[in-house]
């Protein structure tokens, strides 16, 4: 699919989008890192963005979500790793996404968690938002954002109130590992995402 602006035809770019937090609620607990992979419709990889956050002042961990971390380590060192200051890493995050093109559009599984944090954080750090109003000319994304657990649910025609996207073959994140750090979490979403509209093209 391709969108024509003026003389311009611009194809449409999907950033799959992961997050590693430290608890439930953002402001009393902090995003520690996230990723995203960009990506077309088409399987054409179009970048990448990576950061480890500072955490926000005056949070602190969740105490069930910490004691989770401590089973997975390497997860918990790479999400806390060299962090950089909140503002510095959005600014940064927008000014990448504008550079995938005219058309982008915010994927994340699932959107309504992930995606809440990612729009909290721009939000606040940034004049933009994952999912901007009507009267919000300048925008980030397009549309309302994508879930790629409700996206693979439909396709798959499983039962929303228990589907996994996990519990699809491995090959259809590309073998991928799900390993809790969010760039290898980002790239296998991607190869997910892209595997899911190709079989919905042809079928």
């Amino acid at each position: 699919m391709t969108v024509c602006e003026g003389t311009r035809v611009s194809t449409p770019v999907f950033v799959v989008t992961d997050i590693e937090v430290d608890g439930p609620w953002p402001g009393p607990n902090s995003m520690r890192s996230f990723a995203s992979v960009a990506v077309t419709a088409a399987g054409e990889h179009r970048g990448e963005f990576e950061a480890v956050l500072e955490p926000l002042a005056g949070s602190q961990p969740n105490p069930d979500t910490y004691e989770w971390f401590q089973t997975v380590p390497e997860a918990w060192a790479a999400a806390t790793r060299n962090p950089r200051p909140v503002p510095e890493v959005m600014e940064a995050f927008v000014g990448w996404v504008l550079g995938l093109g005219d058309v982008r559009h915010f994927v994340a599984s699932p959107l309504g968690f992930d995606g809440g944090w990612i729009d909290h954080y721009l939000r606040r750090f940034t004049r933009y938002g994952v999912c901007q109003g009507p009267y919000e000319t300048e925008r980030l994304f397009h549309g309302p954002g994508l879930c790629l657990l409700s996206l693979a649910c439909g396709a798959t025609g499983g039962d929303p109130a228990t589907f996994s996207a996990h519990d699809l073959p491995p090959k259809w994140f590309g073998d991928v590992p799900h390993t809790h750090e969010a760039i290898d979490d980002a790239r296998g979403y991607a190869h997910l995402l892209v595997n899911l509209l190709q079989q919905t093209a042809t079928s």
